[in-house]
């Protein structure tokens, strides 16, 4: 659809055909790789909202600058700085990111990798110059561009921000209120197990789980004397050992609720801020309890060494909205809501029942909860029904049952039959449910934000503070 040659080495379109063709015969599998080896090149890729950014390369280059540069992720580890920003910046700026917003703003598009990437490097990407530099699309704008027949939206003057100490704010910002929102944003990831004991340790394994395990040679661990049910015997490869031990550590860090074993509870969160202050401002914020954070990561504003050191941020921030820090929260304890999946099956029919409450009360009412599951391949029909919301099935055997909110004088639940294909009496396949939820004016983690201190202003700004937690990928297995 698009095509942006970086460097003066032209690279060739068959790479771009080779990619479709072994994106069509691995399938989704082929998406989720952030780095390819190809027969000539390197690529890194993204996949936003449908859209495929593809960037290579034939020389040795630190693969975060090329993965981060192009999106921006909850998962530390993706690769493309380029990339990264790139998908941010065209989302911004389009209101959204798709392929009829890319095609009626091909000009724009072009006019922004020019400006964001100079032979290969990131140049400017702070979308506060860029959209100096070249003016977002408008209703205005398109109708001149449709009468003068310049299509250009790019100034004919560099902002003076971009030769500044500080690139990303203007020199001059004016407002006639001066006010600073700060947005605690957290998703929750979580995984339910609600069958604990489908792998019970038998012959040689004693009360002490690690018992049987002995050091050989430095810093490897072998397997002595220990079997599972329905796991094969070690063959000493280090792929089995990885997963012995990762079984051994986890069962013991897992926290059992009485409607399943709560296997991995995290937070990711964000910082954004929506900044209208005049002049030069300088601001500091800290936390009640920053001990907690983990994997912190800060927009180019934050002054590193006050974190370092005092775990403060202090920052010149933008004008208008940006993201000021991500984070992460891990080993929670405790999700708000709880899904009791219970599936019965004899005689070529399955029985489901499905119960959704509020485990304990958040303080502020859950909102948006949904709970989805795909419907094994052999499922001929589905007759289901819920007390409370929607259920509908889709084409492709995805069901979706749409709660809400969780009303006080019952729980919401779901119950139905399925009809399982000619010849099978029992059902060898249990879904796994994707919940969705939604909590305004709480932050899960127990994040907590102290003071906000503002200085160099000419006026009392007004400050305002906010919490959103929602579910990211959070998931009941039955």
């Amino acid at each position: 659809m698009l095509e942006k040659q970086l460097t003066g080495h032209w690279v060739d379109r068959k790479i771009c055909a080779w990619f479709w063709e072994q994106s069509i015969a691995q399938g989704d599998s082929f998406k989720l790789l952030p780095v390819i080896a190809s027969p000539t090149h390197y690529l890194f890729q993204i996949v936003r909202e449908g859209i495929t950014f593809l960037a290579c390369t034939q020389v040795e280059m630190p693969p975060l600058m090329g993965i981060e540069n192009i999106l921006s992720s909850k998962q530390p580890a993706q690769p493309s700085y380029i990339q990264f920003r790139v998908a941010d910046v065209l989302s911004d700026y389009l209101g959204g990111l798709n392929e009829d917003l890319i095609k009626d703003n091909f000009v724009i598009v072009y006019e922004l990798l020019d400006e964001m990437i100079d032979n290969g490097f990131p140049l400017t990407t702070e979308p506060n110059i860029l959209r100096e530099m070249i003016a977002p699309p408008n209703i205005v704008s398109k109708m001149l561009s449709v009468v003068t027949g310049n299509s250009s939206n790019m100034s004919n003057t560099l902002p003076v921000a971009t030769a500044s100490c500080v690139p990303w704010r203007t020199t001059d910002v004016k407002h006639a209120n001066n006010e600073v929102y700060v947005d605690l944003v957290e998703e929750m990831d979580a995984i339910v197990n609600r069958h604990p004991n489908q792998r019970q340790p038998i012959e040689g394994l004693a009360s002490d789980p690690l018992q049987g395990l002995r050091p050989d040679g430095v810093g490897t661990v072998v397997v002595a004397e220990l079997r599972f049910k329905g796991v094969e015997e070690s063959d000493g490869s280090d792929d089995g050992l990885d997963n012995l031990l990762v079984f051994l550590e986890g069962e013991r860090g897992r926290c059992d609720h009485g409607d399943g074993v709560l296997v991995k509870c995290e937070i990711y969160g964000e910082v954004q801020m929506n900044s209208h202050l005049s002049g030069l401002p300088d601001l500091t914020l800290s936390f009640a309890n920053p001990s907690i954070l983990n994997d912190v990561q800060f927009h180019p504003c934050v002054r590193f060494r006050p974190w370092e050191s005092h775990q403060i941020l202090s920052f010149v921030p933008p004008d208008g909205q940006f993201k000021l820090m991500n984070y992460r929260v891990k080993k929670l304890k405790n999700t708000p809501i709880y899904v009791k999946p219970q599936l019965s099956s004899d005689s070529g029919t399955c029985r489901i029942n499905v119960l959704v409450g509020s485990r304990n009360d958040p303080g502020k009412t859950i909102d948006s909860i949904t709970v989805q599951f795909q419907l094994p391949p052999c499922i001929l029909s589905a007759d289901l029904s819920s007390n409370h919301g929607t259920v509908n099935i889709l084409a492709n055997k995805t069901c979706c049952w749409s709660i809400g909110g969780i009303p006080k004088d019952k729980s919401p639940s779901l119950s139905g039959t399925l009809v399982l294909e000619t010849g099978l009496e029992r059902l060898h396949v249990s879904p796994t449910f994707q919940v969705g939820f939604k909590i305004m004016g709480v932050a899960l983690s127990g994040l907590q934000i102290d003071k906000l201190d503002l200085k160099n202003l000419p006026a009392r700004p007004y400050k305002g503070f906010r919490a959103l937690t929602r579910s990211g990928e959070y998931e009941v297995r039955s």
